[in-house]
């Protein structure tokens, strides 16, 4: 859902609240990073977080099994975020695997390879300091006589030990004006690329100021103006094959637009892996194994797990994490009857963590989070009576009433939910019960 604030329209996930596990030393917090409750699931989540650091979860998944609203897709964010900051996270529903234009494979394919990372390190030399002057000079545009472009420019870049005159041509130049770089400004200047970036204002310019400046405020930069920068970037696999896989085209695809082919060959994906083999030998790249999680993972069938089985064994993988709301089914494509819909040689590469359903207590926890989030003021009275809501119904009734009660809050020109905006936002939309109790009494009408 979104959310309107003075900077205009925020996006507030389902799970936007969660930083992490809440664990200390191994041991959950009753609430602690937006997590509440499930204190064995998260514990048992913290274990797998730590195979997963020491490289020992190779040939195996995760399942997170329970009742729907039990916390599964949560604790699957939480397990990424404990990862690291650019840890690739994918989330896919089991159902999403069935595309008219790509083989099921495929799909699962580009999910695993979006979800395994790859950071680079590249050094490069750069022209770095404070503009202390800028001059460019305009020349006629060569079809329009009454318009001017950028012929060239000469900047002078400034650092606390030195000071150099750099003369640049037109492309440069017009980065310039576009990035709206003046003096004062403190910019990077690529020696190869001729890109520019633009840190900031100096610090230390003595040019005039202003009560309100927009503008971030850098130091002034040292050493020489000319230097050698580390920069570290993360892409996914995904990014390298699509890239390598749009450059391969050919001639015929360049001038003519080709045929649009939308799954990547399985020779491109080789010289990806090869490529980026090579950098982690040469110590300029590393791999970084993402969680890519699959919801409704019932919906698989016997064909997308056995491809899964495969993919859990091989050298390059992410952490697959899988997410099921049943009980004893078929596995889907066969009329095998097995735990959670999902055949047996598979549950049995799989690390099964379960959740059960909320207390009252931890209900009123979690609605309290999520009204914190999406800005959403309750009195004692409504919290109350949500919570007593989510015990009836379920946790995810409850907090989707929340934005709703607020509507009619501001329609009655209060800020604060009372807890007879939540009885009438009840009146207006059905419950799960209440939904089945309404099919049942008007089944005659309704279309079969």
């Amino acid at each position: 859902m979104s959310i309107k604030s003075e900077l205009g329209f925020i996006r507030v996930g389902a799970h936007s609240h969660i930083r992490g596990l809440g664990l200390k030393d191994g041991k959950a917090l009753i609430k602690a990073d937006g997590m509440v409750g499930q204190i064995e699931a998260r514990e048992a989540a913290g274990i797998i977080v730590e195979l997963i650091k020491q490289g020992k979860m190779a040939g195996r998944g995760i399942l997170l099994a329970g009742p729907p609203g039990t916390g599964k897709t949560a604790i699957a964010v939480a397990i990424a975020k404990e990862l690291g900051e650019d840890v690739p996270f994918i989330a896919i529903a089991g159902s999403e695997i069935y595309s008219s234009e790509l083989k099921k494979t495929e799909v699962l394919m580009q999910a695993m390879r979006k979800a395994i990372g790859v950071r680079i390190h590249e050094f490069r030399k750069v022209y770095e300091g404070m503009v202390s002057d800028l001059d460019i000079k305009m020349t006629r545009h060569p079809y329009n006589p009454y318009q001017q472009i950028p012929e060239s420019a000469k900047i002078k870049l400034k650092t606390k030990n030195e000071e150099r005159t750099l003369t640049v041509g037109s492309s440069i130049a017009r980065e310039l004006i576009g990035r709206g770089v003046g003096i004062g400004d403190v910019i990077w200047i690529e020696a190869e690329t001729g890109r520019i970036t633009k840190l900031g204002k100096c610090k230390e310019y003595e040019g005039p100021k202003y009560d309100i400046e927009a503008e971030v405020q850098v130091p002034m930069p040292t050493g020489p103006v000319l230097k050698e920068k580390e920069f570290i970037y993360t892409v996914t696999l995904h990014d390298l094959d699509m890239r390598m896989h749009s450059s391969s085209g050919g001639l015929f695809s360049l001038f003519f637009g080709g045929r649009e082919e939308r799954e990547i060959p399985p020779d491109v994906r080789q010289n990806v892996d090869k490529l980026v083999k090579k950098w982690v030998d040469e110590g300029t790249a590393e791999i970084i194994p993402g969680v890519m999680f699959i919801d409704e993972a019932s919906a698989l069938d016997i064909e997308a797990f056995s491809f899964l089985g495969r993919a859990m064994e091989s050298e390059l993988a992410p952490i697959i994490i899988l997410a099921t709301n049943r009980g004893i089914t078929k596995v889907r494509g066969t009329d095998i009857i097995s735990p959670h819909g999902i055949p047996l040689d598979i549950l049995d590469r799989l690390m099964i963590i379960t959740t059960r359903k909320y207390s009252a207590e931890e209900i009123k926890e979690i609605l309290q989070i999520r009204a914190r989030e999406e800005k959403v003021k309750l009195s004692e009275e409504a919290l109350e009576t949500l919570t007593k809501i989510g015990e009836e119904t379920s946790l995810r009734y409850a907090a989707q009433m929340l934005t709703p009660a607020q509507i009619i809050a501001k329609r009655k020109g209060r800020d604060t939910v009372t807890a007879e905006d939540v009885k009438e936002i009840r009146t207006l939309f059905a419950d799960v019960k209440q939904s089945s109790e309404y099919l049942k009494k008007y089944e005659a009408e309704m279309l079969k």
